[in-house]
């Protein structure tokens, strides 16, 4: 072509240029929802353990139960998709999360696929998070190891809150 001002090479270079930031930029996107959908979390150094905040100390009173004797025989989901949800309670640990082999299947979005577990233990229950993504609490304490949960207290998963019942 005579007369042009910029030179093909020039146009071609543009175009190949846009396209690969196209490209990164669909990858990106892909990537965040694949980690969405999966709850993978960020991409961490290989063979390195992720940071843990040091939790901060709080001045308020331990979590007591409410008055009553006797082992909680129900689990009832108070609040969250499932509200109104109760199941009897036995001697198998109760795993909660999203997977479909999960002993009660929420349907929150900040619930991660393998949350939580409940395991029956010396006549009470304790919760254990499994590494979730967002979190186990125990009323307003974040489970950071096997606690006992005591009749009545709300466990926090997500939107979903969970109690033990006599």
């Amino acid at each position: 072509m005579q007369g042009s001002t910029v030179p093909d090479l020039a146009i071609f270079g543009i175009r190949v240029g846009l396209l690969a930031l196209l490209w990164l930029f669909v990858l990106a996107a892909v990537r965040v929802m694949r980690n969405d959908l999966t709850g993978a979390g960020s991409v961490r150094a290989a063979g390195r353990p992720p940071a843990v905040k040091a939790a901060k100390p709080t001045q308020r009173k331990a979590v007591k139960p409410p008055k009553g004797k006797g082992i909680p025989r129900k689990l009832v989901v108070t609040e969250g998709g499932l509200t109104g949800t109760s199941m009897n309670l036995g001697e198998q640990t109760i795993t909660i999360g999203r997977a479909d082999d999960s002993t009660l299947v929420l349907t929150d979005d900040y619930a991660s696929a393998k949350h939580a577990r409940l395991v029956p233990q010396d006549g009470q229950w304790l919760v254990e998070d499994l590494g979730s993504t967002n979190g186990t609490y125990l009323d307003r304490d974040k489970v950071i190891r096997p606690t006992p949960v005591p009749p009545g207290v709300p466990i926090r998963i997500g939107r979903t809150a969970i109690e033990l019942r006599r």
